[in-house]
């Protein structure tokens, strides 16, 4: 009877309210979920502490090494931002096509330190520009002994000569004066670099030639200062005097390590001499040749 009264007029069947989270195989309805498994009080403990922790560690790694990669680009961006400080810096005095000029000149110069250097198997610094300052690089030393510290020095101006040299051959073939203002502009801070006092180039010739000679180079700032008196001469004064007192006084107080820095072949001393002393005329017939006479009315 029931089975007859199913056949046309079927009961409906309801479904529970609550539906069980997974379905038991063969039944038409669902299963009772299972318990979940608790979490062992200990493991959750370290998870919430420790977790956030850890993934700020990984995340700190992963900047640091970002950083290290992009280290030589920023001492780049360093080199090549504190040159378009310099340019602006010089723009305002001499203009736009002179200071772009001028600032390279100086990392010509600079560039034969660094070259220099790295012959001598002494990592440098990328240049760095000081405006009306001129530019500086950094090394954890000059070489071994005094000769190298002599060829070190030497190749900025030599390099920086060739430079202004090559303003001379623009001149020549633009007729554009401000290539001849170039040239004798940096053959006249060659030159001006040679004088024998340090932390000039000049004084790290007269290491290996006649270190004597710096409170002589010291003495003739003195009357420059006055007859050119300006805040660049006074910086100068300033570093020239406490680098002088000190190298002096590690001469004194060095021992055998300081006199063998200053041992220097009398071969190696007159072939540095003669660098030195032809540079210094070749400076002079330079700014001589392109020398700019003024006029007026």
């Amino acid at each position: 009877m029931l089975m007859e009264q199913a056949k046309w007029f079927p009961i409906p069947q309801r479904r529970p309210a609550t539906a069980p989270e997974r379905p038991l195989t063969g039944s038409p309805w669902f299963a009772p979920a299972p318990e979940p498994d608790r979490p062992d009080p200990r493991q959750s403990f370290f998870k919430r502490r420790l977790g956030p922790l850890l993934a700020a560690i990984v995340a700190l790694l992963a900047k640091f090494k970002t950083v290290l990669l992009l280290l030589p680009k920023l001492k780049l961006l360093t080199t090549a931002g504190t040159m378009l400080v310099s340019i602006a810096a010089y723009s305002f005095v001499f203009g736009w096509t002179f200071a772009i000029g001028f600032v390279v000149l100086l990392l010509v110069h600079e560039m034969g330190h660094v070259i220099a250097l790295r012959r001598e198997g002494i990592k440098a610094s990328p240049p760095m520009f000081i405006p009306f300052l001129g530019a500086v690089i950094s090394a954890r030393s000059l070489g071994d002994n005094a000769l190298a510290e002599a060829r070190v020095g030497l190749a900025g101006p030599i390099l920086g000569s060739v430079g202004a040299a090559a303003c001379i051959l623009v001149w020549h073939v633009t007729g554009n004066d401000i290539w001849r203002a170039l040239a004798f502009t940096g053959f006249f801070l060659n030159l001006f670099n040679l004088l024998p006092v340090i932390p000039l180039d000049g004084g790290r010739a007269m290491a290996a030639m006649a270190p004597w000679m710096w409170v002589l180079g010291f003495a003739a700032l003195i009357p420059l200062a006055v007859i050119f008196p300006n805040p660049i001469m006074l910086i100068i004064i300033l570093f020239a005097g406490l680098e002088t007192l000190k190298r002096w006084r590690l001469r004194r107080t060095g021992g055998s390590a300081q006199r063998a820095y200053y041992q220097v072949r009398q071969r190696d001393r007159l072939l540095v001499a003669a660098v030195y002393l032809a540079l210094i005329a070749l400076l002079v017939v330079g700014m001589d040749a392109t020398h700019l006479h003024a006029t007026f009315g």
